[in-house]
């Protein structure tokens, strides 16, 4: 049962992560009064791009393997995941630290992957996805602290659950300071400022086609899912039933709001510049320390 559980994240992540990606882009062209593509499109581009070449334009090995390492490692957090209440095999070998340690992995394999390339554009945007990182990742570690500290363990299944085990201040503190930061997790306007492609194209993909880029865009599919899947099992997970199969079912539901959610907020608003987003990030990680700080005194 264990191993059928990491089966089953990896089959429910994969083929779940595109279809979010086509709400998004569905969501998006109907705020903006067009048609849209259809919701399978993703799909069908990941499809075209593993048929074609890989060019390799930089000639260096990092360059080749940085988007296969990169998927790998968000592929090995999914692997970790209670999904639906149920712990896998893996997290009785790993706790909340390798859960964040294999998410920031993948994000220095993108950075390591634009600075190889050579491209001047590249080196911008893995400037800003290198200073994102820094800046968001105290709130998301700030986040499964609180779990942690309410749980009082490093497990993965008692510190998910232990966020909303005890709904005061540092709750609804949190809970606020996630839902905000949601939209910089997953890389949407006004936080898509790495790959801001009217500026910088793409950014840290610039250099990339074929196969490699396909990876890159699985991965960022795959992560986004997960920050979404993680404000679903952390801060709504009490109220869910005790059935895995109607647990993972509403958890499905409750993700595609958010990522309803996501797609008007990005659809409505502008592009942050990078000393903006930095200084809003900076009252986030601000903000999630005072929440834990409310949590260690019980409240």
């Amino acid at each position: 049962m264990k191993v059928t559980a990491v089966i089953i994240n990896l089959l429910y992540f994969l083929a779940l992560a595109p279809f979010l990606e086509g709400v998004m882009r569905k969501v998006t062209a109907r705020i903006q009064s067009r048609q849209g593509p259809p919701l399978y499109q993703p799909y069908l581009d990941l499809l075209k791009l593993l048929g074609k070449e890989n060019l390799n334009a930089a000639g260096h090995p990092v360059f080749r393997l940085a988007p296969l390492l990169a998927f790998a490692s968000v592929l090995s957090a999914v692997a970790l995941l209670p999904l639906a209440g149920q712990s896998s095999f893996l997290a009785h070998s790993s706790d909340l630290m390798t859960l964040i340690y294999f998410l920031t992995l993948s994000g220095f394999f993108i950075l390591i992957g634009a600075l190889a390339s050579g491209n001047p554009f590249a080196g911008v945007g893995a400037s800003r996805e290198m200073m994102t990182i820094i800046m968001l990742e105290p709130v998301l570690a700030m986040t499964l602290i609180l779990g942690v500290v309410r749980a009082g363990s490093l497990n993965l299944l008692a510190a998910t659950g232990g966020v909303s085990s005890a709904r005061g201040l540092s709750y609804f503190l949190m809970m606020a300071v996630y839902l905000v930061a949601l939209q910089a997790f997953v890389s949407r306007q006004p936080f898509d400022i790495p790959e801001a492609e009217v500026e910088i194209l793409e950014g840290p993909y610039i250099e990339y086609s074929g196969p490699n880029y396909a990876l890159f865009r699985y991965t960022l599919n795959l992560k986004r899912m997960f920050y979404s899947w993680l404000f679903v099992a952390g801060f709504l997970g009490f109220w869910l039933p005790g059935s895995p199969v109607l647990n993972l079912a509403i958890q499905t539901v409750l993700i595609l709001v958010l990522f309803v959610l996501i797609s008007v907020v990005g659809a409505t608003h502008p592009r942050f510049r990078m000393d903006q987003a930095l200084k809003f990030y900076a009252v986030l990680v601000l903000l999630s320390l005072v929440a834990v700080g409310l949590g260690v005194r019980g409240w």
